[in-house]
Parts: C-alpha cells; sequence; structure tokens
C-alpha cells in the first residue's frame, strides 16, 4: 500500500482517495434482473429451479432443503465447529435482546393517550450468501435477531454447494432456530422467489442479507415495486479503516486490513496514522504477511486501491474518518475510547489492539451486517428493530377531545381541508348538545 501525507493531497485529490468504486448497476445488469423476476414471478418454482440449471455449478435436485436435510445438519459437522456456532448464537441473542423495543403509553393532554406498539414483520426472507465460501455466520446475524423480534414466518434462501443441498452449517443453524422454510437458490431468482411467492416459497414483505451484485439489485427492484418486498440497507464491497498511533502494533494492524482485502478486489482498506514508523512497519507486514493467504491475489488486488495516510494528529485522523464513514472502524491507540466519543459516522466500531474486526464478524455480538458505500453517516448496521414495525395508537375520551378538539379543528380549517374540520366540530357539537 502506498504511503500519503494527508495534507500534501488538496480536496479534490483526497476526495478522489477516499472515493468508493462505482456499483456495477448498467442497463445489462437492470434488464437482466428484471428478466429474472419476470420469469419467477409468472413460473414459479419452475423458472426458479431453472435458473438454478443456468446459473449454478450444481444444481439441487429439490427446490426446498428436506426435513431430514435440516435434522441431520448436525450429523455432517465437527464438535467443535457447532460448539463454535453455538457461542456465535448466544453472543449475538444476548446482545440483540438487551436493544429489544418496549410499547409506550402516554397521555399528551387530559383524557388523550397516545401509544407505540411494535410488532414483527411477517413473513421475513433471510439471504445467506455462499459464492466463494458459504457463510454460516451471516445466517447467524440475520436469524437470531428475527425469532427475538417475534418472526414466525421465515424463509432462509442459500445457494447449493457442490454436492447441491444448502450448506450444513447454514442448515444446523436453521434447524436450531425452527426455521423450517430453506430454500437452496442464490441470486436474484431467490430474491424473487421470496419476493414474489411461489408455490413452494411464500411471498415475504421484507429481505434481509448481504449478496453480490445480482441479489443486490433483484432487492432493489422488488423494493420499488408496491408488490414487491422492502429490503434491508444499502450493501456494497466490504470497507475497514483503521486508526492507529504509535502504541499500535503493526502486524495486528496490518493483519485487520487484510481480513476485509481478503473479501474482494474492489474491498476498501485504509490505515490513517500519525506515527511514520507504524505507516512504514504497517507496509512492510503487509508485504510479509499477504503470500501467507490463500486469497493473496483477491486481497493484493484490493491493496492497491487503498492507501496508508499520515495526519499530523489524531484528531486529523478522527476527521477522516468521520468523512469517509468506513463499515468498519479500528480504533488501535493508547486511549481509543476517548476517540471513539468524537466518532459520528461508522458502522461498527472496534476499540483497542485486542478487538479484531473479525471478532464482530463471528463472535462478539453485534451485527455483521452493516452500510457500506459512506451509508453509516445516515443508516444503522442491522438490528431488531428492523425485523419490526412501530404502529401507534390513540384513543380520547370526550374530555380529551375537548381538550384538543378545537386546536386540531382550527388548524385543519387553515390549511383547507373542510372534511378533517367537521370529523372534529362534529363530535365537538354534539357533546356540546348533550351537555357534556
Amino acid at each position: 500500500m502506498k504511503i500519503i501525507a494527508l495534507d500534501t493531497l488538496d480536496t479534490g485529490e483526497r476526495a478522489r482517495l477516499l472515493a468508493r468504486p462505482e456499483m456495477e448497476t448498467g442497463e445489462e445488469l437492470r434488464a437482466t434482473v428484471a428478466d429474472i423476476i419476470a420469469t419467477v414471478r409468472t413460473g414459479g418454482d419452475r423458472a426458479v429451479i431453472e435458473h438454478g440449471r443456468r446459473f449454478d455449478a450444481c444444481p439441487p435436485e429439490s427446490l426446498l432443503a428436506t426435513a431430514e436435510d435440516l435434522d441431520g445438519a448436525a450429523d455432517e459437522l465437527d464438535d467443535e465447529l457447532i460448539a463454535a456456532i453455538d457461542t456465535a448464537m448466544q453472543t449475538v441473542e444476548t446482545f440483540h435482546a438487551a436493544a429489544r423495543p418496549r410499547d409506550q403509553i402516554v397521555e399528551t393532554a387530559p383524557g388523550v393517550t397516545c401509544q407505540a406498539r411494535w410488532r414483527a414483520i411477517e413473513p421475513v426472507g433471510l439471504y445467506v450468501p455462499a459464492g466463494s465460501a458459504p457463510l454460516p455466520s451471516t445466517a447467524i446475524m440475520l436469524a437470531v435477531p428475527a425469532r427475538l423480534a417475534g418472526c414466525r414466518d421465515i424463509v432462509l434462501a442459500t445457494p447449493p454447494g457442490s454436492d447441491g443441498r444448502a450448506d450444513a452449517a447454514v442448515r444446523y443453524i436453521a434447524h436450531r432456530l425452527n426455521i423450517d422454510t430453506v430454500l437452496v437458490a442464490g441470486g436474484a431468482q431467490a430474491v424473487a422467489a421470496m419476493a414474489c411467492g411461489t408455490e413452494s416459497v411464500p411471498k415475504v414483505a421484507k429481505i434481509f442479507g448481504p449478496g453480490n451484485r445480482f441479489v443486490t439489485e433483484a432487492k432493489r427492484q422488488m423494493a420499488e415495486s408496491a408488490s414487491g418486498a422492502a429490503m434491508d440497507l444499502p450493501a456494497g464491497p466490504s470497507e475497514v479503516m483503521v486508526i492507529a498511533d504509535e502504541s499500535a502494533e503493526a502486524e495486528f494492524v496490518a493483519m485487520d486490513l487484510l481480513s476485509q482485502a481478503e473479501h474482494g478486489p474492489d474491498s476498501q482498506v485504509f490505515l490513517v496514522t500519525d506515527s511514520d514508523r507504524i505507516a512504514r512497519e504497517t507496509a512492510f507486514a503487509l508485504e510479509a504477511l499477504l503470500p501467507r493467504l490463500p486469497r493473496a491475489e483477491i486481497a493484493r488486488t484490493a491493496l492497491a486501491s487503498g492507501a496508508i495516510l499520515l495526519t499530523g494528529d489524531l484528531e486529523q485522523a478522527v476527521s477522516v474518518a468521520n468523512e469517509y464513514a468506513p463499515e468498519h472502524l479500528i480504533i488501535a491507540t493508547r486511549d481509543p475510547d476517548r476517540l471513539c466519543r468524537d466518532i459520528t459516522s461508522a458502522g461498527s466500531v472496534f476499540l483497542g489492539h485486542y478487538t479484531p474486526e473479525a471478532l464482530g464478524d463471528y463472535i462478539s455480538g453485534t451485527n455483521h451486517v452493516l452500510p457500506t458505500g459512506g451509508w453509516a453517516r445516515s443508516i444503522a448496521g442491522l438490528s431488531i428493530t428492523d425485523f419490526m414495525r412501530r404502529m401507534t395508537v390513540q384513543q380520547a375520551t370526550p374530555e380529551g377531545l375537548k381538550t384538543l378538539g378545537p386546536a386540531g379543528a382550527r388548524l385543519a380549517a387553515h390549511e383547507g381541508l373542510d372534511a378533517h374540520r367537521l370529523a372534529i366540530t362534529l363530535r365537538l357539537d354534539r357533546l356540546a348538545a348533550e351537555g357534556q
């Protein structure tokens, strides 16, 4: 990675350095996805199967995982992996359960009560990728908060592996959480099946989970359709930014950068430091560690578009982080919590020298489904409330109507909405006539 002194860049150069790559959403992609959606909408199961034969290396024999496949998944896993999955499910449940919202009731005026009631979204669809490798960790991040939110009807979609079946670890998680509908399909056809519904797949109200550009485009198109399904959050290439000072371990920092770079050639990785020594030692460590990785060439491509930025002080580093709004932000400094107080834009933050980003990806308990592309300025990572909707309820007694009605009628009159005004005043007149 190249080392660049931030103060040598003008505003335009700095913006170009921190710019994300353009998402591939050209006309050809849009048209291809639209065609897949249209065929699934009319052809149902048959169309999903045909697209699977076209796109999957080993299409499944059955569109849905069988009960035997789900029940027997644990037998295909070793005890150590099962224990790791169980631990991750427990930590994710512990963290997300603490954020469960409570219904509220408030008296806004004498005789007028307003409530907020939370309800689970039903049904929901969970997309678990399995491109270059299956991602059971994503199944945990999606399914555990969905169940905690109270979602009863869940469809989990995941592409088939080389044996034509869903990954055993993903099936085990589905079985543990009593998810009976596991769609063995990926890509735009899986999104379309969940959003439109087929003979075998229930139509869902909202779809969650990351995926490739076909999955992302399908989610976007279905979210724009009145007959489709809402989507969770914008997803793009993975990102990490590390803020480090003189106390950091260059080898730790380098491996944190590589852990995101290995996701894909378009991953975004930046180190921001006020230490010239850490900058040089991290660059050296990257070159030394890179050949050890099975995905070294992928990581090398990603590193080529990243940079090590030298700043005058850590306050300038915080400013860069807030400007960039990374998906993952690691603060590897002597007093990381102090710097974190000034961070306003990040998907998930990791404090100190012994909190690798990979801990959050798998096991700490927070969610790894996070906004990318700068969306962390305005959108939070996935949480239990994303699987819920807030419904307001209000009730007025006759006294309450007399308290607030006149002011409401006056506002309606000002807006020229006479039926609104009369809906209030007719009731007020009735109360007056009855001597109330």
